[in-house]
């Protein structure tokens, strides 16, 4: 029977790195792919992710257990890697699109009609590219609630922001991501077609 998170976490307390182990493999791929999209930044995901792991290893026997692990987890991790922009003093900034990582979502499989997967597929890398078009602290917030399905109360302490703030940022990140989601839509549409006037 598969244990729980708690039950692996009392082992790793008591010395049992082997539970510690399998808690990595449960929650490192989740935790990586939602690093990758708010530093858009491959080997500082992994790097983040690695640290991360390492901290909460030794940090474990304050889990309270009143919270989700990977709530925990994931604050751990994004202290880690606010710690290491400040440390590196530059910002983040987006990739070229040929460097970029996508985090596509299961092609729907009860779907035998490749054109569908195909406007499913199509769907996702416009929705990608919007979201990578977000600054920071908006691109961070609509990850975590619309991705990582956080609850707000949770998101106030993963980045430790008041939950009114956080309300406001969701609420603004969401019509941002619609707002570049139809100017994208518009760009394939008609394309070079916006700034086509010219002065009298």
């Amino acid at each position: 029977m598969k244990k729980t998170d708690l039950e692996l976490i009392a082992e790793s307390v008591d010395g049992q790195t082997h539970a510690f182990d399998l808690l990595v493999t449960r929650y490192q791929d989740r935790l990586y792919n939602a690093l990758f999209q708010i530093l858009r930044n491959r080997e500082d995901a992994r790097d983040v992710v690695q640290d991360a792991f390492v901290l909460s290893w030794s940090k474990l026997d304050t889990f309270r257990g009143d919270a989700n692990f990977y709530s925990w987890l994931f604050r751990v991790a994004y202290n880690v890697a606010m710690s290491r922009q400040r440390k590196k003093r530059v910002k983040t900034v987006g990739l070229r699109p040929t460097e970029r990582e996508r985090i596509d979502l299961p092609a729907d499989k009860n779907s035998s009609d490749p054109s569908q997967n195909l406007q499913v597929q199509e769907r996702q890398n416009q929705v990608q590219a919007a979201l990578a078009d977000l600054p920071e602290e908006f691109r961070t917030v609509l990850i975590l609630k619309e991705i990582e399905d956080f609850k707000y109360e949770q998101i106030a302490e993963i980045l430790n922001v008041p939950l009114g703030t956080i309300r406001s940022r969701i609420y603004r990140a969401r019509i941002l991501l619609r707002e570049r989601l139809t100017r994208l839509l518009a760009d394939e549409e008609f394309p070079g077609q916006l700034n086509t006037t010219t002065k009298a």
